[in-house]
């Protein structure tokens, strides 16, 4: 035990980092508040175009329906399948900004490019190129956030890095809302418009400082799921399995449509989904450092459930209000811990292969339960896909709640 908590020091020291003493930033390093506002601006850019691209190429360009699915599909498959592929290539390399740059420079180039539209193909290509890049960057940023931290901490780490990566969502889509007014529906000024976030946060990159792995360290082990710690690969069976049922949020907002919400109601109970999250992913990840990543992820799933249960239920607005806002609780009790759980569960080497195989199982299992409540909600009723949601949730909180109950943090 004492020759990994030596390890584990010295993996910290290595950046030359300093550890925060005290503050709201105890416990933390300058790489994890500089990887944090990388992903602020990122976001923003990012969540600006969110809701605009769907009706960008609806009312522009005029492309149909099954087309603007197919664009979205195509891109986050991308997202999804390259994620593991990236923290593969950063762990047999031992280098992690080297990715993290070239996945965010590569995204901002994507936002622009969707103004100089006359068609869908281009921003199909736009929207593929904008998700090759975070898919490229998401696990070796990851990684290097661990990197950079103490285990003891590392909970909190991610926490703080969803913060930021959250408030950026809540900008994102007020600043669009603002452009939209200011000018005159002109989305292709707003598209280029975006570039100016994306790229802040690309260039912020540069001052991040990366863990220099030694030459002695050997080559990553194969990933083959029966190679992978048992414990881990039971962690990743039970995401999945509640992955399989977590429909996108489309649904969320759909539900509020179908209860009488505008347009501008609907961004902005979007945005107060994501200040809870963002307010409470620090409190929820240190939390996770003091009592255990599977208690906060059990509780998180359990408030899912109830979460998805109220949405089968409610029949009136505010019932939608109080019930994003609970919401948020659910997604910070996870999103963060989540991947401080992977890390915690996985050697060093293979930390950012694990983050990624993690992001991975999530996203496609996502398209697959969205398909699903996407019939359920047309053939059954409302009712069934959130009962379908809670379902799986409840699956694999039970899951969890049978997984060892000290955690496998390796050097």
């Amino acid at each position: 035990m004492e020759t990994n908590e030596s390890q584990k020091q010295d993996e910290h020291t290595a950046t030359g980092e300093r550890v925060y003493q005290s503050g709201p930033f105890a416990g933390l390093t300058g790489n994890v508040i500089r990887l944090g506002l990388v992903s602020f601006f990122a976001d923003i850019s990012s969540e600006m175009l969110y809701p605009l691209t769907p009706i960008f190429l609806a009312t522009v360009l005029h492309a149909p329906v099954a087309v603007i699915g197919v664009i979205e599909g195509v891109a986050e498959a991308t997202a999804s399948l390259l994620k593991t592929v990236s923290g593969r290539l950063s762990d047999l390399s031992g280098r992690r900004r080297p990715y993290v740059l070239a996945g965010y420079t590569l995204s901002a180039i994507g936002k622009p490019l969707i103004a100089l539209a006359q068609a869908w193909p281009l921003v199909l290509v736009a929207r593929v190129a904008d998700r090759f890049g975070k898919g490229l960057r998401t696990s070796p940023r990851d990684a290097l956030l661990a990197d950079s931290i103490p285990a003891a901490s590392r909970g909190k780490a991610f926490g703080w890095h969803r913060a930021m990566d959250t408030m950026g969502a809540v900008l994102g889509p007020l600043l669009a809302l603002f452009l939209v007014s200011l000018t005159h529906n002109d989305l292709r000024l707003i598209f280029k418009l975006a570039f100016i976030p994306g790229i802040i946060g690309a260039a912020l990159v540069f001052f991040v400082r990366e863990h220099r792995r030694p030459a002695k360290v050997t080559t990553p082990p194969s990933l083959r799921f029966a190679a992978l710690p048992p414990t881990f690969r039971s962690y990743l069976i039970a995401w999945g399995i509640f992955s399989l049922a977590n429909s996108s949020d489309v649904f969320l907002i759909l539900r509020a449509k179908s209860l009488g919400f505008s347009t501008t109601l609907v961004i902005i109970l979007y945005a107060l989904y994501n200040v809870i999250y963002a307010a409470a992913s620090p409190s929820l990840g240190h939390l996770s450092d003091r009592i255990g990543r599977q208690r906060v992820l059990m509780g998180g799933l359990l408030i899912f459930a109830l979460v998805y249960l109220g949405f089968a239920v409610a029949g009136a607005p505010w019932h939608i209000w109080v019930l994003f806002t609970i919401y948020g609780l659910y997604t910070a009790a996870t999103d963060g811990v989540g991947k401080a759980f992977a890390v915690d569960l996985v050697p060093a080497n293979i930390r950012a292969s694990g983050l990624g195989m993690l992001a991975t199982v999530t996203g496609l299992a996502t398209v697959v339960a969205s398909s699903v409540a996407g019939v359920l909600w047309t053939v059954v009723g409302v009712w069934a896909a959130f009962a379908y949601g809670a379902l799986g949730a409840l699956l694999c909180a039970l899951m969890l709640a049978r997984l060892p109950s000290a955690r496998e943090v390796t050097p």
